[in-house]
């Protein structure tokens, strides 16, 4: 992995050293030319007609999708976001009194408030499945909670919050066996290594273009494995998504693109399919080593510093680096950062809520490297940090 000419074809990294990859990553200069073309295109012939000529390519974004996840494009359905995703394949699902949602205490904010609202509704019950002492998902756990009553296990792969990876494949294992479906999270993990639905065993994941994929915001998609269809059945329909019969009635597209609506960003999709594409060449493999690497070797070079403590979780863990410093609140060390042209964020408690029922240790101050970033770059964060941090004392 060339990581000059990386960052030659990187515009941001002149002008700031970002770890805030877990919020956005810098666009590459591929993906941004795809993205300016596309609206170059539209605004001298129209949109319709840029996207009729683009056609070609627009398809090739669900084959690109497919490939980084181990799935077929017709199991791929193209969002603006991983949330909107999320929440289409959530509501998909029929609930009852006494069906039981499993999830960990790592799971993501929004998906959290969806289960309560379902939960309200319905009837309902949500189960949180308790963490081993690494702090990564039970899973022993998990399979003894799982019963004839559970009717959805709902996790987070990487949380917002931290650097855990939650052990998706034993999970996909124990969901598999039992027949319950399994919808993962996999906003924060796309794009940081290896993610294979195949290996993993999940029956729907979704996921964001604007993290680790560096694509533009404003992207998401879902995968639906296709014998999860049967289960599903979409909670908004649309022109495109179903097809009127001539009478009372439709007919669902085929594959997930039932899950879709009609109006597109085109100009981001062709980002995405840029930004995919890139990772694609550039190999996952590559990619999820070298980010795992950088983000272990930030999290060693804080817990050397006094007054500094990571708070990390699991046994296994990723290139999310979550900090305090003694006597600073994590909104004055991202300041003290951002005023070294350091780009960082803080967590929020609403975002984890079970995490922060359990630990009460949010907000962190978090940083997320990426594979373009260098050794030097997080070294020289670690000097701000021990900086502030001598500062605090």
């Amino acid at each position: 992995m060339d990581i000059d000419a990386l960052r030659r074809d990187t515009p941001g990294t002149a002008h700031r050293l970002h770890l805030n990859n877990a919020g956005a990553g810098l666009l590459s200069r591929p993906t941004l030319d795809a993205v300016t073309a596309h609206l170059e295109l539209e605004a001298t012939i129209g949109g319709y007609e840029a996207a009729r000529q683009e056609q070609h390519r627009i398809d090739a974004t669900y084959t690109s999708l497919a490939r980084l996840i181990g799935g077929r494009p017709d199991e791929i359905a193209l969002f603006d976001n991983s949330t909107h995703a999320w929440n289409a394949a959530f509501y998909a699902l029929t609930f009852k009194p006494g069906d039981r949602i499993l999830t960990g205490r790592a799971e993501y904010g929004s998906n959290v408030l969806a289960y309560l609202q379902v939960a309200r509704r319905t009837g309902a019950e949500i189960v949180v499945v308790p963490d081993d002492p690494s702090g990564q998902l039970d899973t022993a756990a998990l399979a003894e909670l799982i019963d004839e009553r559970t009717r959805l296990v709902g996790i987070s792969h990487v949380p917002t919050s931290g650097g855990l990876i939650n052990p998706a494949a034993e999970i996909g294992r124990i969901t598999r066996a039992a027949g319950v479906p399994f919808l993962l999270d996999a906003t924060q993990s796309v794009g940081q290594f290896p993610v294979d639905v195949e290996a993993i065993g999940c029956d729907m994941l979704t996921a964001t273009g604007r993290k680790f994929l560096r694509g533009p915001r404003g992207t998401g998609f879902l995968w639906v494995r296709s014998e999860a269809l049967e289960h599903l059945d979409p909670h908004v329909v649309e022109i495109h998504s179903a097809t009127w019969d001539g009478g009372r009635g439709f007919t669902w597209q085929p594959g997930a693109r039932r899950f879709e609506t009609w109006e597109t960003a085109y100009a981001n999709v062709l980002g995405l399919d840029a930004a995919v594409r890139q990772a694609l060449d550039l190999g996952l493999d590559r990619i999820g080593e070298r980010a795992l690497a950088l983000g272990a070797h930030l999290r060693d070079r804080l817990d050397d510093l006094p007054g500094v403590t990571t708070h990390d979780l699991g046994e296994h863990r990723c290139a999310i680096v979550t900090a305090t410093v003694d006597g600073l609140s994590a909104t004055e060390v991202a300041a003290g950062l951002a005023r070294q042209r350091i780009n960082v964020t803080t967590t929020v408690p609403e975002q984890t809520q079970f995490d922060t029922e359990h630990r009460g240790v949010h907000p962190l101050v978090r940083l997320s490297p990426h594979y373009y970033n260098t050794e030097a770059e997080l070294d020289r964060t670690v000097e701000v940090m021990a900086a502030l941090a001598r500062t605090a004392r």
